[in-house]
């Protein structure tokens, strides 16, 4: 993987635990690899690489998810002509997603933010998600919606919905999540330090 520019630590309120991604942010592509721990609903430890194609579209998330019942794996990849595979069986109900949501993850939501450009200009999208919940990993397809709803000093909070859950979400001028409204909160953004002579 290439050398990350960002890594990012968020405090997961939701699970009792926490996040960090490695992220290598690039115009119109978006690489990482991520860590997390979680207590509720139960104790998980997850593992996790994401890649994404020049139009900050999902191309391959693989994930690792272990709890007190075993160790559960995906390999989500998406083709160009976005249709899916989950440990190479296709997935007919995700047709046509560009993007897949890592459940209590706040990495993920940044993608189709980025290539609308919605924490940085008015606009409302919807969208079909590859849902992966935690921790068991049985994605599911997820229609989930964002709107614009106002500039911050640095970013913009963004309004999010999906069925009946409603939330808000503030991204940094970068478009990666500082706070998602009952969820999460980054505690540290930090860029990595170059190779000491």
């Amino acid at each position: 993987m290439t050398a990350p520019n960002t890594v990012l630590t968020w405090h997961v309120e939701e699970t009792a635990g926490y996040e960090t991604a490695w992220v290598d942010l690039a115009p119109g592509r978006l690489r990482a690899h991520g860590r997390a721990v979680g207590m509720k609903p139960e104790p998980y430890w997850v593992s996790y690489e994401l890649e994404t194609d020049n139009g900050y579209a999902t191309r391959l998330l693989h994930v690792v998810s272990h709890t007190v019942d075993g160790t559960y794996e995906l390999e989500l990849r998406r083709d160009e002509r976005s249709r899916w595979t989950a440990n190479g069986h296709v997935v007919i109900e995700l047709d046509g997603a560009l993007d897949c949501d890592l459940g209590m993850s706040p990495l993920t939501n940044t993608m189709p933010v980025l290539r609308h450009q919605l924490h940085r200009n008015e606009g409302h999208q919807d969208f079909l998600m590859a849902f992966v919940p935690v921790p068991t990993l049985a994605v599911r397809p997820s229609i989930q919606s964002y709107t614009h709803l106002t500039p911050l000093l640095s970013g913009a909070r963004l309004g999010y919905s999906s069925g009946n859950y409603r939330s808000e979400l503030d991204f940094d001028a970068d478009g990666l999540v500082v706070r998602y409204e009952g969820m999460a909160t980054r505690i540290n953004r930090a860029a990595p330090k170059g190779p000491t002579a």
